[in-house]
């Protein structure tokens, strides 16, 4: 039997790539001869540099010095052999870099200083920026300066940093910008929200940052005069990815806002795997009506033929969410509790993987191979 184990990681408790490889040593305790593949997966935002990482042979690791929302950091983003350059914010401007929430200074110019980095590279012919994890709302204010971009407010004067200072934006001037590649920039986003709005950038994800409600106001603000500004209506789905990151790098660098799922089922060669396979097993953190929508689960699901069994190992499962695939197995029913399901995750993916395997049917036998 060929396998296809693709889930996305759990978050708060372990990442994609060792996931599967948990679920697939408990497969391989019940059926060692099944052959397995691990294709772990992401949507987009936290942990898309690692699980390309681990599905692209070759891939070269560069790091780069840059300014993180608490000080100077080394981060890495990654040169894959085709010339495509992978950059992830989370790694170099995301919430956990902070040692507290700082909603209204927060930036993005470490991100964009590996944008640079990427773009001026003389092998890089595109860029596939995951956003995701941010710890700011600055519109992508901070990347764009670090590639060239002017923020100027009255007197014509430079804005410093952070998103609470876009109220004050005048005008930009991207004459002296770092164009991109030759190839362009793909942006990848793991949420549908619009710039502005109820369901925006600020009042939907800032408070997940530290923002008091009159921080999120200013910051709304902030967000509409850069709107203003740039002249663009910042509507499009996934615009308000990472604090309006997303909306920046699109307006101002001609970025291409790509579904974070579709993007990585790409890279990864899901559907070629998917299509050979005699069962797929997903897994995420939460199984519920959202899985279906631009996550990781969804996407594995219409990778698998129509005949293809899809199976998944998850957290917690809503009762409503278990109909639509056809074996659950949720770690919380397995550990007791959803407490000791995230402390011990391997453990548990493990037996999880043991449970599925005891189920499955019979064997196949012919070899894999992607073109």
């Amino acid at each position: 039997m060929r396998v296809v184990i693709a889930p996305d990681s759990y978050k708060g408790s372990i990442a994609a790539k060792d996931a599967a490889e948990a679920i697939a040593d408990g497969w391989r305790a019940v059926r060692p001869q099944d052959e397995l593949r691990c294709l772990p997966m992401a949507d987009g935002g936290e942990g898309t540099l690692d699980v390309i990482e681990a599905t692209t042979p070759d891939a070269q690791q560069i790091a780069t010095r840059v300014l993180g929302p608490a000080g100077p950091t080394m981060a890495g983003w990654l040169l894959l052999p085709d010339g495509t350059a992978v950059v992830e914010l989370a790694v170099t401007s995301g919430l956990p870099l902070l040692p507290q929430p700082d909603p209204l200074g927060a930036h993005t110019f470490g991100f964009g200083q590996q944008l640079a980095a990427a773009a001026t590279h003389p092998q890089v012919r595109r860029i596939v920026a995951a956003l995701g994890g941010s710890a700011s709302t600055d519109g992508g204010a901070g990347a764009l300066t670090a590639l060239g971009a002017r923020f100027l407010g009255a007197g014509h004067l430079r804005l410093p940093l952070g998103g609470s200072h876009l109220v004050d934006l005048t005008g930009i001037d991207v004459s002296r910008m770092i164009p991109p590649p030759p190839d362009g920039v793909e942006v990848l986003v793991d949420v549908d929200a619009p710039l502005l709005g109820p369901a925006g950038s600020a009042a939907a994800f800032a408070p997940q940052k530290g923002a008091a409600a009159d921080e999120v106001q200013l910051l709304e603000r902030g967000l509409q005069t850069l709107r203003d500004v740039v002249g663009e209506e910042g509507n499009a789905p996934g615009s308000g990815a990472a604090g309006g990151t997303a909306f920046g790098l699109s307006a101002l660098w001609g970025g291409r806002l790509v579904k974070g799922s579709e993007a990585l089922a790409r890279l990864t060669c899901l559907d070629e795997l998917a299509e050979r396979a005699d069962l797929v097993v997903t897994g995420e953190g939460r199984l519920d009506a959202q899985s279906f929508h631009g996550k990781v689960v969804g996407r594995v699901s219409l990778a698998a033929k129509p005949t293809t069994p899809l199976w998944a190992v998850v957290g917690q499962a809503a009762p409503e969410a278990r109909s639509q695939i056809a074996e659950v197995v949720a770690l919380e029913d397995l550990a007791g509790t959803a407490q000791e399901a995230m402390a011990n995750p391997a453990r548990w993916l493990r037996q999880a993987g043991m449970r599925l395997a005891e189920r499955a049917g019979t064997n196949t036998d012919d070899a894999w191979e992607v073109e």
